[in-house]
């Protein structure tokens, strides 16, 4: 997946700086790839994107800042729920979860980089956290169709634990989506029936 998203460090840059945020974005991916996070390092993606060290710190503070801005790119290709789709609510929250997981769940190394990224404690990385919280919130908010605060706040803590629990092993990502869908659906009181959510 090419990093055409919008970065959250564009703002203000010159063409070629972002073409070199991109270059950077897109090595990064392909050095998890390979040496997953434990091998990753800021040089190593600067050499692969034939870009300066110094120049690629410039831009990414961390290994763990560079691999959440690979998912925080993914996530913004995602689009929003629609509210006013035939499906219930607990069937478009559903479906909002399971994009979300959906975005790494092919790539276990992938996932599980962007999984332990996050929970870095870089500045660089906390500000995207946060923008990728409020993104979730945001999708969370749309499917419902409502803002019922608690709910929602329900939802996140589902989707932070889930990620925790395949971050640490006790749940694969090939399992994520279908955990996510079914701890929803309970969340919002629907239950499944011949294979559809429907309210209870």
């Amino acid at each position: 997946m090419s990093s055409s998203a919008t970065t959250s460090r564009t703002n203000g840059l010159s063409t070629r700086q972002v073409e070199t945020i991109n270059r950077l974005v897109d090595a990064a991916v392909e050095e998890i790839r390979e040496v997953e996070l434990a091998g990753l390092t800021v040089r190593n993606v600067a050499a692969r994107a034939g870009v300066a060290p110094a120049t690629a710190y410039t831009y990414f503070e961390s290994k763990e800042h560079l691999v959440s801005e690979v998912f925080w790119r993914r996530l913004q290709t995602l689009d929003m729920p629609d509210a006013t789709d035939a499906r219930s609510p607990a069937e478009r929250v559903a479906g909002a979860l399971r994009a979300v997981a959906d975005l790494v769940a092919d790539e276990p190394e992938i996932s599980a980089a962007v999984t332990t990224a996050l929970l870095a404690h870089d500045a660089a990385v906390k500000r995207l956290r946060d923008r990728i919280g409020l993104n979730i919130r945001q999708r969370l908010t749309m499917a419902m169709g409502s803002d019922d605060a608690d709910v929602v706040s329900a939802l996140e803590l589902l989707y932070a634990g889930a990620l925790l629990q395949a971050g640490t092993g006790h749940l694969s990502y090939d399992e994520l989506g279908d955990r996510l869908v079914a701890a929803a659906t309970l969340i919002l009181g629907g239950h499944h029936v011949g294979g559809s959510i429907q309210s209870v």
